[in-house]
C-alpha cells in the first residue's frame, strides 16, 4: 500500500474517532448535480466533505469550467481503483488489483468564472427556535434538484436546499417524530414520510408565512408513499393520525406524550 493511500485511509479512521464521519456522510448523500464529483463513490464524496468542500475537481476539470487553481494550493486525494483486463478464453474479465490516489482541488482553491450552482439564503423560518431548542442546526446547502432537504440525527442538523418553509417543517417533523419514538427506521419509511408530510401540511396552515399553496404537492407526496404500502392516501393518513398529532403537539406546544 503506497503512502498516499495510507494517508487517505488514516484521514477516514481519524475522523471516525472524532465523530465527524456521520456529518460528512450526510452531506455526501446529497451531491450537487451535473458536476464531476456527483458521480464519485460515496467514499470519495465523503473524503471531499471531510476536506472542507462540496465541489472537488482535477486540475484540467477546473480549466474546463474556466476556473484555475490558485498558486500554492494543496491538492486533496481521492481513491481510484486499478482495473486490469484479463482474457479468459473468449471472455474478457475486469479484475480489481488495488487502489491508487488521484489529486483534486477544492472549489475554494480556485478562481475564475462563477459556477452554475450557488448557496441559497434561508428566510426567517417559523419554528426555527424549536429546532434550536432541540440542539439541531439548520443550514442551507446547494440545491441538487432531486432532494430538497434532509434531517440527520447523528449530525444534529437539518439541511435545506430550498427556502420553502414546508420543506423545513417536513424535516422538523422527522426530528419531532424521532424524539417521540426514540429512533426512526433508516431510509424513507412510508409511514414516517407520511407523518412528516402530513405534519408539514398542517404547520403550513397554522404558522406558515409563505403564501403559495402546497396542499396539492403534499397530497401527491403522501399518495406516492401510500401506494408503496398498498393503501389509499385517506386510509394511510388515518393510520398515522395519532402519531401525527403527537408530533404536532411536540412542535407547537412541547407536549410530546413521551413515556418515561
Amino acid at each position: 500500500m503506497n503512502d498516499k493511500v495510507k494517508q487517505v485511509l488514516s484521514l477516514i479512521t481519524d475522523k471516525f474517532k472524532s465523530g465527524d464521519i456521520p456529518k460528512a456522510v450526510a452531506y455526501a448523500m446529497f451531491p450537487i448535480p451535473d458536476i464531476p464529483c456527483s458521480k464519485w463513490s460515496l467514499l470519495n464524496r465523503t473524503l471531499m466533505f471531510l476536506s472542507g468542500t462540496q465541489d472537488g475537481r482535477g486540475f484540467k476539470q477546473w480549466q474546463k469550467a474556466d476556473r484555475f487553481v490558485k498558486k500554492g494550493s494543496k491538492a486533496i486525494y481521492i481513491l481510484v481503483p486499478f482495473i486490469k483486463k484479463l482474457e479468459d478464453g473468449s471472455d474478457e474479465k475486469q479484475v480489481l488489483y488495488g487502489f491508487g490516489c488521484k489529486p483534486v482541488f477544492r472549489v475554494g482553491d480556485t478562481e475564475g468564472e462563477s459556477l452554475d450552482y450557488e448557496q441559497i439564503e434561508l428566510p426567517d423560518l417559523p419554528l426555527l427556535q424549536r429546532a434550536e431548542e432541540w440542539g439541531i442546526s439548520v443550514k442551507a446547502i446547494p440545491g441538487n434538484y432531486r432532494y430538497y432537504g434532509y434531517y440527520s440525527f447523528k449530525a444534529g442538523e437539518i439541511a435545506l436546499a430550498t427556502p420553502e418553509e414546508k420543506t423545513f417543517f417536513h424535516e422538523l417533523s422527522h426530528a419531532g417524530h424521532e424524539k417521540i419514538k426514540g429512533t426512526l427506521k433508516a431510509g424513507q419509511d412510508p409511514f414516517q414520510e407520511i407523518v412528516a408530510e402530513l405534519s408539514a401540511a398542517v404547520l403550513c396552515k397554522l404558522v406558515g408565512k409563505q403564501q403559495n399553496d402546497t396542499v396539492g404537492n403534499s397530497y401527491r407526496y403522501i399518495e406516492k408513499y401510500a401506494e408503496k404500502i398498498k393503501m389509499s392516501s385517506y386510509h394511510a393518513c388515518l393510520k398515522v393520525m395519532s402519531e401525527t398529532e403527537k408530533v404536532l403537539n411536540l412542535i407547537l406546544k412541547g407536549d410530546n406524550g413521551i413515556a418515561h
